[in-house]
């Protein structure tokens, strides 16, 4: 379970461009469950990301991860705990490695190891398996470097090297944003059979209405930094969304 108490962040501060996103925000994420954080450019999304990832560092307030507050620290020891995709197809991997050492390195996070002991040949198979369940091919070219992959492809790669370890939290940052209709649809079913298979604890960033309210179990809607709408995602319409949108860009 993430639950963040009392979180502030402010950006610019004590200049004319101040910009304060949260003040004493709260948030319970339940366990093993995908949410799907919503809501206009600016209204604090990808902060929130930021702040839990620690890419970013609040200025007040606790993250408590499974009991143990992280808030305090750096973003390498929270990726210990956490795995996260971006929306950038090339940021979660290694583009210059191939796929057995983009694997291997994913699968070492939070263990001391030198680059030549990088690749144990005991665990090949185990990373075919996981490849295989993408259904792409992969499994075939794992002395390919990555940069020669397509944009749906290293998204995919990302995708199982993110959840193979089977983090505490695993934060999906607008990850099918990039990618075409079609690989974005293939990404989200694959990223649901992830989540479920292992039950992994989610926060997923989407602004696609359809894909939040298909692939999560709770929608939350974000709006200058609060909350304005939390519901289990079989009680929300697309339509719903869509007009609340609709009322926010009109006022």
């Amino acid at each position: 379970m993430l639950q963040i108490k009392q979180l502030s962040k402010t950006f610019n501060r004590g200049t004319e461009n101040e910009i304060r996103v949260f003040d004493k925000f709260n948030l319970k994420i339940e366990a093993n469950k995908c949410t799907a954080i919503i809501g206009p450019n600016g209204c604090g999304k990808s902060t929130l990301l930021n702040i839990i990832g620690g890419s970013i560092m609040s200025d007040a307030g606790e993250i408590h991860l499974n009991g143990k507050n992280i808030a305090q620290l750096k973003e390498e020891e929270r990726a210990i705990y956490i795995g996260r995709v971006y929306q950038d197809p090339s940021m979660g991997v290694s583009p210059s490695l191939t796929i057995l050492e983009n694997m291997s390195l994913a699968d070492k996070k939070g263990e001391k190891f030198s680059l030549k002991r990088l690749i144990k040949k005991k665990e090949i198979d185990r990373y075919i398996e996981l490849l295989k369940s993408l259904d792409l091919g992969l499994e075939n070219k794992l002395n390919t470097k990555v940069k020669y992959l397509s944009g749906g492809q290293r998204q995919s790669l990302s995708l199982i090297m993110a959840a193979m370890k089977h983090p505490d939290l695993l934060l999906l940052d607008e990850h099918t944003a990039a990618l075409d209709p079609k690989t974005s649809n293939v990404i989200m079913k694959k990223t649901k059979e992830l989540i479920d298979k292992y039950a992994i604890t989610t926060i997923m960033i989407s602004h696609n209405m359809k894909d939040a309210i298909d692939y999560s179990d709770r929608i939350i809607m974000l709006d200058e930094g609060k909350i304005v709408l939390d519901k289990p995602s079989v009680e929300v319409t697309e339509r719903e969304l869509i007009e609340i949108y609709r009322k926010k860009l009109e006022f």
